[in-house]
């Protein structure tokens, strides 16, 4: 029962609408985020202490054993992108995400390349497996979209109990510095084959940043979404990660472990248990 009542409670928040993500995944995940991927990878592996090509594969094949990297949580996985890259490094990967669509994608592109990656259809909010992960990640800016703080530390507090004695969880987000240094009301662009106007508004004090999307395609027709991400300053994100169990945080501003100041790219926290 208790299950069910977790599911209803969340059931109507935004990003539980699967029609909003099949329809706006071409425009927010677009060749420049597969691109980098490969650079991402590097950043989380040298961030969590770990060899960068020293494992093997995790290939399947009749002579392969399972593999035998470390165990790596993809949280919000989307696609795959970074399942997909660290499995290629011999990362033992579970893929968590709430969209069926992408993680059917998901594992069609693994099932293609003979990659073992394991993808689950769950709430990041009641997934937990207690010190069963080495690293877990939550990238691409998909950190504060919960309808509270309580929501993004119960989130926190399940990932740290996931993950074993000196292992870390690596989050890349927009940190609230980086939405004031630089905020823009509008802008557009076409991608995708539509034409997409982009609206923001900073809300309860720059708490959050509520974003407006609006598509329009070919033949004229406009489809809207309206959506606020809560902003966390470095510090802040720092507080949250102390709080739910971690035992230090480092602050980065890009994957190359460049400083935290006017100049980043964006916010990389690192929680170390």
């Amino acid at each position: 029962m208790a299950g069910k009542e977790s599911f209803e409670k969340y059931s109507d928040e935004w990003f539980n609408d699967r029609v909003f993500w099949e329809q706006y995944a071409p425009i927010m995940f677009d060749a420049k985020r597969w691109a980098e991927v490969s650079a991402v990878a590097d950043g989380i592996t040298r961030m969590a202490r770990l060899p960068l090509y020293e494992y093997p594969p995790a290939y399947k094949s009749a002579e392969a054993s399972a593999p035998g990297g470390p165990r790596a949580a993809d949280m919000c996985c989307g696609f795959g992108r970074i399942s997909l890259e660290l499995a290629r490094r011999g990362f033992a990967v579970t893929g968590v995400d709430l969209t069926p669509a992408y993680l059917d994608t998901a594992r069609d592109d693994a099932a293609y390349e003979h990659l073992e990656i394991e993808f689950v259809c769950e709430d990041v909010r009641r997934f937990k497996r207690p010190r069963a992960f080495d690293l877990a990640v939550n990238l691409y800016i998909s950190f504060g979209y919960f309808a509270s703080r309580e929501d993004d530390m119960l989130f926190a507090r399940n990932v740290c109990e996931s993950l074993k004695d000196g292992a870390c969880f690596i989050i890349e987000t927009l940190g609230k510095e980086i939405a004031v240094r630089d905020f823009a009301e509008a802008e557009w662009f076409e991608r995708a084959g539509y034409f997409v106007l982009t609206k923001y508004e900073a809300t309860d004090s720059w708490e959050g940043l509520k974003n407006r999307w609006i598509l329009i395609d070919k033949d004229g027709k406009k489809t809207e979404r309206v959506f606020t991400q809560r902003l966390y300053a470095a510090t802040e994100l720092r507080r949250l990660l102390l709080d739910a169990g971690f035992s230090a945080v480092e602050l980065y501003g890009n994957w190359e472990e460049g400083p935290y100041d006017q100049y980043a790219e964006s916010l990389i926290a690192v929680g170390r248990k």
